[in-house]
């Protein structure tokens, strides 16, 4: 295959700190430290930026129209995406995208439109994980964004062979990667984690780390259920959920889970047994996977699952739930097994880890395994699938856009 470099347009659905964006920016940036050009685009209402600065390109697609609703919500980006790769397209006439490539379902539906039109001649898509809707346009959506692409791109075995056997789509796998000197035990500064316990309100011990905010998916509320259990055994234990910064409606979900507290003998707010944080700037992430002495991912369906490698990375012990695609890449030296079904079970496995972290193979078993995950390595990977589907393609964007 030729080294020319490469014109790269990737995109995304918010500029929000989620799985799919986060890999967005890493994959750019290492493509970008590798040579190429790459611009991301990305939907974002009134005053908003994106989560992380990035040496790339980006884009972003100003958000006007009221979101009333989810559907309206997903409309209004799309059409965001499609009329600022146009006005883009426009600045810069002679720089065109060799490759343009969706991380999801609303990027995906607003290259599927430009593709329909005839504004561009194809585009990949990458799925990280596929949700359930009860909306049929949603759900229509959704299945367009995967549908329309010339190439589908999976981050883990289990939604490649899901996309091959349930809708006969031969889905191509990639990887994603952990940046493991931002996410390092000796990268602590004096202070950081006293100064970071006062601000968002951390007085227990032990603390138990969940990250992805209060939803469904993430089975938070099990998470509570097995939390109460814990306190049994370590009553200054304290549950903090950072982060859940989200284009769905968790509303409901969360009411629910603050009900359920009550019951449980769970007070929620700084300085209680928990601690719900919201959305954090990127920036105090890796100093709040240092002050958990361990990281709970106990969800219902991932794509992946990122937090994972950064809480390793970060030598903390992780409790995950013993599904795909967790049971892929790690096995009992790297993480706690529970059934995300059961708190009991989740219980046991967090009080095994909180009462054994040596149990977990830092010296040998995880340096094995981070150096498998590199966005460096993700980058080669992308780099030559798209320099596959490049031999069998046109130039990506038309030239009368």
């Amino acid at each position: 295959m030729n080294a020319t470099p490469l014109r790269v347009a990737l995109f995304t659905h918010s500029v929000n700190p989620r799985g799919g964006v986060m890999h967005t920016l890493e994959l750019a940036q290492a493509l970008h430290l590798s040579g190429h050009d790459v611009t991301i685009f990305a939907p974002a209402a009134d005053g908003d930026v994106m989560f992380r600065e990035s040496p790339c390109r980006v884009v972003l697609a100003s958000v006007t129209e009221p979101e009333t609703n989810t559907v309206g919500m997903v409309s209004a980006r799309i059409q965001a995406l499609k009329l600022a790769f146009a006005q883009t397209r426009q600045l810069h006439d002679s720089d065109t995208f060799d490759v343009l490539h969706a991380q999801d379902s609303i990027s995906g539906n607003a290259l599927a439109e430009l593709k329909e039109e005839g504004a561009i001649h194809g585009f990949l898509r990458t799925v990280h994980h596929l949700d359930h809707f009860m909306d049929p346009k949603l759900a229509q959506w959704q299945t367009r964004a995967w549908r329309d692409a010339d190439a589908v791109l999976c981050v883990s075995d289990m939604w490649t062979h899901h996309m091959r056997d349930v809708y006969g789509i031969d889905a191509l796998p990639v990887i994603n990667g952990v940046d493991v000197r931002r996410f390092s035990a000796s990268a602590a500064t004096p202070g950081e984690s006293a100064a970071l316990r006062e601000k968002l309100g951390i007085v227990g011990a032990p603390v138990v780390l969940a990250v992805g905010g209060i939803e469904a998916r993430k089975n938070t509320m099990m998470l509570l259920d097995a939390f109460a259990r814990l306190r049994a055994t370590h009553p200054h234990a304290q549950l903090v959920i950072a982060g859940g910064a989200s284009l769905l409606d968790h509303d409901a979900y969360t009411r629910e889970f603050f009900v359920r507290a009550a019951p449980l003998g769970l007070a929620i707010g700084a300085r209680e047994p928990v601690v719900v944080t919201g959305p954090l700037d990127d920036a105090l992430m890796p100093a709040l996977f240092r002050c958990a002495n361990a990281v709970a991912m106990v969800s219902l369906r991932e794509g992946f699952g990122l937090v994972v490698l950064e809480a390793l990375a970060s030598r903390k012990p992780v409790v995950v739930s013993r599904i795909a695609p967790f049971t892929e890449y790690l096995d009992d030296t790297l993480c706690r097994w529970a059934d995300p079904r059961d708190a009991a079970s989740i219980a046991y496995a967090l009080r095994d880890a909180l009462d054994r972290p040596d149990a977990t193979d830092f010296v040998h078993a995880v340096p094995v395994l981070l150096s498998r995950f590199s966005w460096r390595a993700s980058a080669r990977r992308h780099l030559d699938i798209y320099r596959h589907w490049l031999a069998k393609q046109p130039c990506n964007t038309t030239e009368d856009l």
